[in-house]
C-alpha cells in the first residue's frame, strides 16, 4: 500500500493543504464577484470538496472523506473566513486566485491518483481520477459564477499541468519509486507548468486547421 511509504497522516496532511489552497481560490473569486459572505463560503466549499467528491463516489469510498473528516469541513470555512476579513486589494485578487488555484492543482493530482491507486484501479484508470480531483472544484466553481470552466476551454493549459501531474504519479508508481521527493517532484512541475502557462499564456491547441471566420469567445 502507497501510505507504507509515507510518515503517517502525510496523505491527510495533503488532502487539507489542498482543500485549503482551493477554498482560498474559491473564495478570492467569490470576491471578485462581490459575492456576500454565504456566497464566499459556498464557492470556497465546492471549489475545495468538488474533485474530492467525485473522486470518493467513484471508487466507492463511502462515505466520502468530505463528509467523514470534520477537518476538510472546517477548512474551507476558515479560509473563507480569512478571504473575508483579510482579501488582498481588488487590483491582486486576480494573481492571488491564479497561485493558489495552481498549488490546489498540484496537490490534487497527487492525492487522487494515489488514493485512486489505494483502491484498487489500475495506474491509468488512477491517473485519470486524479485529474478529476483536480478539475472538478474548480469546474463546479466556473459553472455557479457563469463562466465556461477552465477544463473546456484550456487557454492557459489549466488541465494539462494537472494531467502531467498525475501521469508523473502513475509512472513514480509503477517503478515503485513513489516517496516524499518524487511525491514533490509531481506537486511543484504541475504547479510551475500552471505558473508558467498563466505567464506566458500558453494554451492547448484549438481544432486542427481551423478557417471559421468567428471569432473565439471572450
Amino acid at each position: 500500500m502507497l501510505h507504507d511509504l509515507f510518515p503517517p497522516g502525510i496523505q491527510h496532511g495533503l488532502d487539507l493543504a489542498g482543500i485549503f489552497v482551493f477554498a482560498l481560490a474559491g473564495a478570492l473569486l467569490a470576491v471578485r464577484k462581490n459575492f456576500d459572505v454565504f456566497g464566499i463560503a459556498v464557492l470556497a466549499l465546492v471549489t475545495a470538496l468538488g474533485g474530492g467528491l467525485f473522486r470518493d463516489i467513484v471508487i466507492g469510498a463511502t462515505p466520502p472523506a468530505a463528509f467523514g473528516d470534520l477537518g476538510f469541513f472546517v477548512t474551507p470555512l476558515v479560509a473563507a473566513a480569512i478571504v473575508f476579513f483579510l482579501h488582498p486589494e481588488v487590483q491582486r485578487i486576480n494573481r492571488a486566485i491564479n497561485v493558489c488555484d495552481a498549488a490546489g492543482l498540484g496537490l490534487f493530482c497527487v492525492t487522487g491518483t494515489t488514493k485512486a491507486y489505494e483502491f484498487g484501479l489500475g495506474l491509468t484508470a488512477s491517473a485519470a481520477l486524479g485529474l478529476a480531483t483536480a478539475v472538478g472544484g474548480g469546474v463546479l466553481r466556473d459553472v455557479l459564477v457563469n463562466e465556461v470552466p477552465s477544463l473546456l476551454r484550456d487557454r492557459e493549459m489549466y488541465a494539462v499541468p494537472a494531467i502531467i501531474g498525475a501521469s508523473l504519479v502513475a509512472l513514480f508508481i509503477s517503478f515503485d519509486s513513489l516517496n516524499a521527493v518524487t511525491t514533490g517532484v509531481a506537486i511543484v512541475t504541475t504547479f510551475v507548468l500552471r505558473l508558467l502557462a498563466i505567464r506566458y499564456h500558453l494554451r492547448a491547441p484549438l481544432a486542427w486547421n481551423r478557417r471559421s471566420a468567428v471569432a473565439e469567445e471572450p
